[in-house]
């Protein structure tokens, strides 16, 4: 790497520092990950330096910027049937748990940290292949939000490659996908409707106005510190009904004061009332 476009510590700890108080991300030791996401960027737009670059960002009203730069450090690694434990839970005993106890036939699901919206798409497919007929007198719309503009604009467009449908059941993709080009495959119509997309910070409040059945914050708190781990699986906890249920990734701790019960390995559920 050039060494003008290395970071320089001061300039790496004010970013971090921000990125830390802004959205939770905790880089602090990422250095290398920080200038190889960043390197071709700012030299594609001309910078001679990290440091012309972040005073750019800094000083953007807009927050374009900002945007941009939060886009290429977020890791947007995912794909179809990630964590097959979970949609096995899902469909064995999460939705048989739902049936029977949402009275207002309203199921509340929140996919947060959804990606390119693989998760959310494939949650989509196991309510349609679990309710069937009876869907119709359901609300199963599914949120899925994320920070990342770049990537919910994907999302939306329900656009994957071969590989990232490949666990995929063949018969599922026959149903739920169609190629619109060599090697590429679009979500159905009816799926991709059944999916709402936002943007949220995890780190802003939580201004939703009923409670969710299900949330799922996979592979998202990992470079979250212990401190702001805790002070969102609070948010969570709060913003679940009592039953309900949350799934993190399987590579996650969770934090020490985790207000969820473990009933199974990255599957948790609220059971107690408000968090403390």
């Amino acid at each position: 790497m050039h060494p003008k476009l290395e970071i320089s510590r001061s300039d790496f700890n004010k970013l971090t520092g921000f990125i830390k108080e802004k959205y939770g991300l905790n880089l602090a030791d990422k250095k290398s990950l920080v200038e190889s996401r960043l390197y071709n960027y700012v030299l594609d737009c001309g910078f001679e330096s990290f440091s012309e670059y972040l005073n750019a960002v800094y000083c953007d009203e807009t927050g374009r910027e900002m945007a941009n730069l939060i886009n290429k450090l977020t890791t947007n690694h995912t794909y179809f049937m990630r964590e097959t434990d979970h949609f096995k839970h899902f469909l064995r005993e999460f939705l048989p748990y739902a049936e029977k106890h949402v009275q207002d036939h309203d199921l509340r699901i929140w996919s947060a940290g959804c990606s390119f919206g693989n998760e959310p798409y494939n949650l989509a497919m196991c309510l349609d292949e679990y309710f069937g007929f009876r869907k119709i007198s359901w609300d199963l719309k599914i949120l899925a939000t994320d920070i990342s503009f770049n990537a919910l604009r994907a999302a939306k467009n329900g656009v994957y490659s071969e590989m990232s449908i490949e666990n995929i059941p063949e018969s599922w993709r026959k149903k739920y996908f169609r190629p619109v080009s060599s090697g590429l495959w679009q979500v159905s119509d009816e799926i991709r409707n059944n999916v709402g997309f936002k943007y949220h910070n995890l780190m802003e409040d939580f201004t939703f106005k009923k409670k969710f059945d299900l949330i799922l914050c996979r592979n998202v708190m990992i470079y979250f510190d212990e401190k702001t781990k805790s002070y969102i699986c609070r948010k969570f906890y709060d913003a679940v009904e009592e039953g309900g249920f949350f799934y993190i990734g399987h590579a996650e701790s969770a934090p020490e004061d985790m207000p969820f019960v473990k009933v199974y390995p990255a599957i948790y559920r609220k059971i107690g009332g408000k968090s403390k």
